[in-house]
Formats: structure tokens, sequence, C-alpha cells
């Protein structure tokens, strides 16, 4: 599971690690290291004008998309908040998931994200939840790999105002390893650069070469380091969530 994660990079800085052509102008999110399901997200993706979607006039684009996939067909945005984690072992077979694994895939930068692990005082009985960041040893930026789809809403008259399309988002999940195996079960997939353009690509549609394509974030070279429990609250935010605390 990823519940929680941090994305404090610019789209400056984002736009030439994963050769996005032109920087977002106008569509600025703030730093966010607690960045929390329907939060609007940095997303890298490919695609074309909805008009043109079977054709090959696709860009590359860095924008910021809501996580927690709404399915088309949902009847209310509010399913968005439940759908923020697709398992890698049935997103090809899911209603909800298999027709953006097909065709609408991106990239989600972060600088790393946080698990919880239950840890029993010995003295009393009673268990806590002690929230860790796993990042990568390097500290270079994560790509965890997620969908997208488009939700039209329906109060919106015309298709062409912006307000009538909401783009959603999930993060893909796997068994955890390594650092992230000693903390939680789950833990989010990640890319590397070399198969960035591949998993990016709507024409790449065979479900297992897209499969072989994930891979454990920073290829399983991860740290994790116990922090506050002031990242359990939402409204918290600054790098000072980041701290190493005692366990």
């Amino acid at each position: 599971m990823c519940g929680r994660y941090a994305s404090t990079r610019s789209p400056q800085e984002l736009a030439p690690l994963f050769q996005v052509p032109d920087v977002p102008a106008k569509e600025t999110l703030a730093p966010n290291w607690n960045v929390a399901p329907t939060d609007d997200v940095w997303a890298v993706l490919e695609r074309a004008p909805r008009a043109e979607e079977d054709t090959d006039s696709v860009q590359r684009e860095l924008r910021p998309l809501c996580w927690g996939l709404v399915p088309s067909w949902a009847k209310d945005v509010k399913v968005g908040a439940r759908m923020i984690n697709a398992r890698v072992e049935t997103v090809h077979e899911k209603p909800a998931y298999r027709r953006a694994f097909t065709r609408r895939r991106c990239l989600l930068p972060a600088d790393g994200f946080y698990e919880w692990e239950q840890i029993k005082n010995p003295a009393t009985g009673k268990a806590r939840k002690q929230p860790y960041f796993i990042h990568p040893e390097d500290e270079q930026v994560m790509a965890l790999a997620g969908l997208y789809e488009y939700w039209r809403d329906p109060a919106v008259k015309q298709d062409d105002d912006p307000a009538a399309w909401l783009m959603t988002c999930t993060i893909l999940t796997s068994e955890a390893t390594d650092a992230a195996g000693r903390v939680h079960p789950r833990m989010p997939l990640a890319l590397t650069p070399d198969h960035y353009d591949a998993w990016l690509d709507p024409a790449h549609q065979d479900p297992d070469e897209l499969r072989a394509l994930l891979g454990q974030p920073a290829e399983g070279h991860l740290q994790a380091r116990a922090v506050s429990t002031a990242v359990n609250n939402v409204r918290n935010n600054g790098p000072h969530l980041l701290e190493e605390r005692a366990e």
C-alpha cells in the first residue's frame, strides 16, 4: 500500500528528468511533504487530444492529476478516495483499471513514500503505529508507476468546457521487499529511466510486456527511517516531516 508520499521537486526540475519538452506555465503545485489521497500531484504522461486519442499524435506532458482514480463509469467522484492503489497482480483484470493499464499509464515523481509499522510496547502490551519515510539511498527521484483516467462531470453541459473533465490517477503496488518489506507488506512499484518510454507509450498494450517493465523503487536500494507521527495528520506539511525520530 502507498497511502502517503513526498513530492517536492519543481516542474523545472522534473521536466528534464522525464524529457518533457514544455514546462507547465500556469498549472503549478507547491512542494508537498505529505501528499494524501485526493491531492493534486504531478504526473508524467503521453496522450493525444481526446478527439484524436486513436492517432499517433501523442505528446509527453507534465501535469497535475487528482490522486485517487475515478473510473469513467463511476457515478460519484468520491470513489476515487478508495482507489489510490492498484495491485499489479490483478490490475490487468479489474474493471476499474484494466483499460487504463492498457492505454493510459503515467509516472508519478516522488522523493519517497511513507509506511506505518505496528509496534507493541512490551511493558503495556499496547500497540502504536510508527511512521517511516522510505526513500532511495542516493536521494534520486522515484518514478512511481501509475495509471490515469478521465471522468466526465454530468453537471457540466459542454464537452469543451475544461470543468467537464476530471483526470485522476492511481499508484501500482506489489509485495514489498528490502527496507520497505520490513515495515509493510506492500510497496509502490517504479520504473528506471530506460523503461520510461515504453511505459508511457499508449501504443504499447501487451499486459505481460508492460508488467515486465516494473521494478522495485531505486532497484531495491532503499532506506527507511522513523519519522514523527505528525505525518499522520494530512494538515501537517513541511520538510520537518522527514526528520529522523527515535522509534
